[in-house]
């Protein structure tokens, strides 16, 4: 999953020498959190509502009302802006993305070109309706999660139970995070099965394999075994 899919297109910036308020009429009117800065058609910085509020939270101590309104009219973008912004490229996948929004606690990045053009901005929740994509939710199906062997063949094996029951794979996620040594943690969202048939499917899971907990998210019913 790459973040020229899942990135917002149709930027909008601001220019270095605009004011506090007119970055704030942008993120308001645009539903926005976060503005690239930009300077003779290139990128030198991003303000956030973070940003701006800060600056208002701060002068709002020190000075009168008057006071504060000639200021934040007449501070320019370029006076609160992050300059030198961490950036990715379009063809950045979504998990490296998520990884550096973490490491270095920010809630977006814009995207830019191999000719340093600004074509989107990606958020934390870009990065949530591609999870959400991912993991088939929509689907409203049945998620069960497994630990099984590292090994060829052990997915396949519980995938094929599913299978034979009618059931039609919406994703099938795998990580070895907080999984035993030799195993990896299996998360299989199936849908369009015959529920009158569930019961029977989970126990022969259950044989096979080291079910751990289904989710019902149609029907809002969780069965833990363990995890």
């Amino acid at each position: 999953m790459l973040v020229r899919n899942w990135m917002s297109k149709g930027v909008i910036t601001i220019n270095v020498n605009n004011s506090m308020v007119d970055a704030t009429r942008k993120l308001k009117e645009h539903h926005i959190s976060m503005l690239p800065v930009m300077k003779n058609d290139k990128l030198v910085g991003i303000v956030t509502d973070r940003d701006l509020k800060k600056a208002s939270a701060s002068d709002a101590t020190t000075l009168e009302v008057h006071e504060l309104l000639y200021l934040i009219t007449n501070i320019k973008v370029k006076d609160l802006m992050t300059k030198d912004p961490i950036t990715v490229p379009p063809d950045y996948t979504i998990g490296e993305t998520a990884e550096l929004l973490l490491e270095k606690k920010i809630s977006g990045v814009p995207v830019l070109s191999k000719n340093g053009e600004v074509v989107g901005v990606i958020t934390k929740a870009d990065i949530f309706k591609a999870l959400i994509s991912l993991t088939g939710l929509k689907r409203k199906g049945i998620q069960f999660a497994f630990e099984l062997e590292d090994r060829p063949g052990s997915i396949k094996e519980v995938s094929d139970i599913i299978r034979r029951y009618g059931g039609r794979m919406a994703s099938i996620l795998s990580s070895y995070d907080r999984a035993k040594e030799g195993h990896r943690k299996v998360y299989i969202h199936m849908y369009g099965f015959d529920r009158s048939q569930l019961e029977q499917l989970k126990e022969e899971l259950r044989e096979k394999a080291d079910l751990r907990y289904m989710v019902d998210l149609r029907e809002n019913k969780r069965e833990i075994y363990g995890f």
